[in-house]
């Protein structure tokens, strides 16, 4: 129904541009009628271009040319003698008459290809806008999903078809229809492949029977297919690159985690099966002085192993998003009492300060994480500082945030390397000198953020200092009192 109603408006136009063209002939004629004594007939006929020139411009050729012939029956018949009889008597008026209607044809002819051309780059310009939009709206796009449905939703608005179907084959084949009810139980009418130089993607199904795509129509929607076609190649090619990237990225990852590793494990590994040979071997009598020292470095060094397992477990944890703490209410000063009493025979000459005052609120955190936490950024501190000296551990409130500082008199970081240093296996020094995978930083920071915190570092005066800072609101719920300590008398 609505086919044959575009169908009888579209011929009613044409019929009705036939008939305006008479009537501007007739409302000529009707002006010029009185003016026939007054006017020579040359005039006349010039006049009558105006109207000629005016009708093919508006209305095109083909009403023209029938105005032409009309314009032509309608001078011989009421401006030559004699009057109202299609017969000429002079030869000059048979002259007149004849450039009259070349003159008249030729015109329209002229008026009539200007009129084609400026609608052929009308059309060639709403062409290029066209393109212009979608490949714009296709530019930068990686998803094919979204790729398909702006490239349908484009076919449908330059179709104006009752349907459009989009199948893509492939590894990830789907379907998108337009509009999103059932599709027409016939077949589609035009069909476009979506084809690169590899073969084909998949194609555009149009349904629409009447009014039939015109030439320049179905070139559009031929271009639209292979814009979409280069748009999903370009997409599968981008994410082709992704993965190779990523591939990319795993195998220099777990080359630097094996270097880490190999190297790392070896020295402890090396020391508890030579202390352990010793104490086997007859070498070593049980009441020597030896033993003890043995049996420390075992013990040492199997704590040392042991935290290099549980970083490595720790980063895979975070990596691959599974880093769920269990917060608690916990009291942050027995959190770090608990991590220098577990590290105090690793501080070596060290020097530590503790400000980390009793009177702190309760910290809603996971108290296993942050003691990782805190063992990592005093590990590090161990390392790098230089014997002898200060490292100070500072815990405050800040506005609804806790903040901790622990410093040391280490060597400074450059300033562009500040962020870095949380990255994982960076290191500023030559892995030779200074133990460790180089991932406690980043583990610190993994965990500071599952908290919903922030963790950096900066350069001080004598050193570097690391701060994090955590929000003491849980769930909206302030931190609680502490209990009361009583004594019983």
């Amino acid at each position: 129904m609505k086919f044959k109603l575009m169908r009888s408006s579209t011929l009613f136009s044409r019929s009705s541009q036939y008939l305006l063209a008479v009537g501007f002939i007739s409302l000529a004629t009707a002006i010029l009628f009185p003016l026939r004594q007054a006017l020579d007939t040359a005039v006349v006929a010039l006049l009558y271009l105006i109207p000629l020139g005016l009708i093919t411009a508006y209305f095109g050729l083909g009403p023209g040319i029938t105005s032409a012939l009309a314009t032509f029956f309608t001078f011989n018949y009421f401006f030559i003698q004699p009057y109202y009889r299609l017969a000429v008597h002079r030869p000059t008026d048979v002259v007149i008459l004849v450039i009259f209607l070349i003159v008249a044809i030729v015109i329209s002819q002229l008026v009539g290809r200007m009129q084609a051309g400026l609608s052929a780059a009308t059309a060639r310009e709403q062409e290029a806008t066209q393109l212009y939009e979608l490949s714009t709206a296709l530019a930068g796009l990686h998803e094919g999903q979204t790729i398909v449905e702006i490239l349908a939703k484009q076919v449908q608005e330059v179709s104006n078809g009752e349907a459009v179907e989009l199948s893509i084959i492939g590894a990830q084949s789907f379907v998108f229809q337009l509009p999103d009810s059932k599709q027409p139980n016939r077949p589609p009418e035009w069909v476009f492949p979506i084809q690169v130089a590899r073969g084909a993607l998949g194609e555009i199904r149009l349904w629409r029977a009447k009014p039939a795509l015109t030439s320049s129509e179905k070139r559009l929607l031929q271009t639209f297919a292979s814009q979409g076609a280069l748009a999903l190649e370009r997409a599968r090619l981008a994410q082709a690159e992704s993965r190779a990237r990523v591939l990319e990225e795993s195998d220099q990852l777990k080359s630097a985690i094996l270097s880490s590793v190999s190297h790392e494990l070896r020295t402890p590994l090396s020391t508890i099966k030579a202390a352990a040979s010793s104490l086997r071997s007859n070498d070593v009598n049980w009441d020597s002085a030896a033993r003890p020292e043995l049996i420390a470095a075992i013990d040492d060094e199997a704590d040392h192993l042991n935290m290099l397992v549980g970083n490595l477990l720790d980063m895979s944890r975070i990596e691959s998003g599974v880093l769920k703490p269990k917060l608690e209410w916990n009291i942050l000063p027995e959190i770090v009492g608990s991590v220098l009493a577990r590290m105090k025979h690793l501080a070596g000459e060290h020097r530590i300060e503790v400000d980390v005052p009793e009177s702190l609120p309760l910290v809603p955190v996971d108290y296993v994480q942050m003691e990782q936490v805190f063992t990592n950024l005093l590990s590090n501190s161990i390392k790098y500082a230089p014997e002898k000296t200060l490292i100070r551990v500072r815990a405050f409130v800040e506005d609804d945030s806790i903040h901790v500082i622990v410093s040391n008199r280490g060597p400074q970081v450059p300033q562009e390397l500040l962020e870095k240093i949380f990255d994982k296996f960076f290191r500023l020094t030559a892995s030779d000198r200074v133990t460790g995978t180089g991932l406690g930083l980043s583990i610190c920071k993994g965990i500071i953020e599952a908290h919903n915190g922030r963790l950096w570092a900066e350069n001080v005066e004598d050193g570097i200092a690391f701060n994090f800072t955590f929000p003491l609101i849980w769930e909206g719920v302030s931190p609680p009192e502490l209990p009361m300590d009583t004594e019983n008398k």
